[in-house]
């Protein structure tokens, strides 16, 4: 049975009704089983409860509407342990249920690049949160991203500190690791589109630092007028967010969607006030946004944000192909995820290329004592 939009709505409104979100179907008959890997453990666990609530409102919703094939969708998810080593074993165990017929990976690109090589190996559609570009561009055909790329991150951060802020002499501080590495690159290269944009500052930091005064006082040091970030982990940049404005640095700062994460903003708290992010989740920014904003907040009583934002869309999306396919055989699912146009997800319009990438814009928020307000969103053309 295919999900209609009316028939969608109506299910996922009847979520809200719901004491808890199991997300798993009835023991009686055969199920569609979709493979999950989270950081159920480690530094990023609570923001993987985030993703699973987001997976599992889909899955619910999906259900609700008559499933796909006929059949109800379960969700079986293993703990990647926020590590590398962890999402490879996670994925290798859900790998191994052979009726598992598709698969969501991590937000992180370090942990997509370490569990890319078993994807290609095992040759079923990955729904991935990582936003290195690299991920789609290296000859491995099942990796289906549900959030824009770094590439247009980079370019719409430039646009908007530049012709909107009207700053031009940044400080850039990224992860050393793959994401970070790949969005410093791609800020950088944006910037240098632009006339009279430079860069005074291009400084790296491992993660799960305890300590960033040094990059902090760099940015004092490069007399830059704006900053823009790259950070990989909300507990890193709740740290260097506090040190910053303990060391009076108060310039413009526009970051990468982890500065609007909820756990950021719970670990920050006023010492990101006042500062710019590129989000590929905003509640306020279209109708499908606002629609899964109401359901979330009724199950996690907290406000959503892009760790169950793609979650949520990957689920409807694979979930949509599946039905489209009419059948779970991974090349015609991968085609009919490609062939998705004009989709109305909670993170915007999914049209896919034949990279696998689903999104090409960004929204712009700022933050207003603790509200994240929506202010416009930039496609990209990157």
């Amino acid at each position: 049975m295919a999900i209609s939009r009316r028939r969608f709505s109506t299910a996922l409104s009847a979520t809200l009704t719901l004491p808890g979100l199991i997300g798993r179907a009835s023991a009686q008959g055969a199920t569609i089983k979709i493979g999950m890997c989270a950081p159920v453990t480690g530094p990023a666990a609570e923001s993987g409860r985030y993703a699973q609530i987001g997976a599992k409102l889909a899955v619910d919703a999906v259900n609700k509407s008559g499933g796909v094939l006929g059949k109800q969708v379960e969700l079986i998810v293993e703990d990647d342990q926020t590590t590398n080593p962890g999402i490879v074993l996670a994925f290798s165990k859900l790998a191994s249920q052979t009726d598992i017929v598709a698969f969501l990976g991590s937000i992180r690109s370090t942990q997509v690049h370490a569990m890319a090589p078993d994807v290609l190996k095992v040759g079923k559609p990955v729904m991935i949160g990582g936003t290195d570009p690299a991920l789609t561009h290296m000859g491995n055909p099942w990796l289906f991203r549900f959030r824009p790329n770094d590439s247009y991150s980079g370019s719409v951060i430039a646009e908007y500190g530049v012709k909107t802020l009207g700053k031009k002499k940044w400080a850039i501080v990224h992860s050393t690791d793959a994401f970070g590495t790949a969005g410093g690159k791609a800020l950088t290269t944006a910037l240098g589109k632009i006339d009279g944009a430079s860069v005074a500052l291009d400084q790296g930091y491992s993660n799960q630092s305890q300590d960033f005064t040094p990059v902090v006082l760099a940015i004092k040091q490069s007399g830059a007028d704006i900053l823009g970030s790259y950070f990989t982990f909300e507990n890193d940049l709740g740290v260097f967010a506090r040190q910053l404005r303990q060391l009076g640095v108060t310039i413009p700062y526009v970051g990468s969607p982890s500065i609007v994460n909820i756990t950021a903003l719970k670990l920050a708290g006023p010492a990101l006030y006042g500062t710019f992010g590129v989000a590929d989740y905003a509640e306020d920014s279209s109708a499908g946004s606002k629609a899964f904003g109401k359901a979330y907040r009724e199950v996690a009583k907290v406000a959503p944000d892009n760790q169950s934002s793609w979650t949520y869309d990957a689920i409807i999306v694979l979930c949509m192909a599946i039905n489209k396919a009419g059948k779970t055989d991974p090349s015609a699912v991968r085609d009919a995820i490609l062939a998705t146009r004009k989709h109305a997800g909670a993170e915007g319009e999914y049209n896919f290329d034949a990279n696998g990438d689903g999104l090409h814009g960004y929204n712009i928020v700022r933050n207003e004592k603790g509200t994240i307000i929506f202010d416009k969103h930039i496609e990209s053309n990157s």
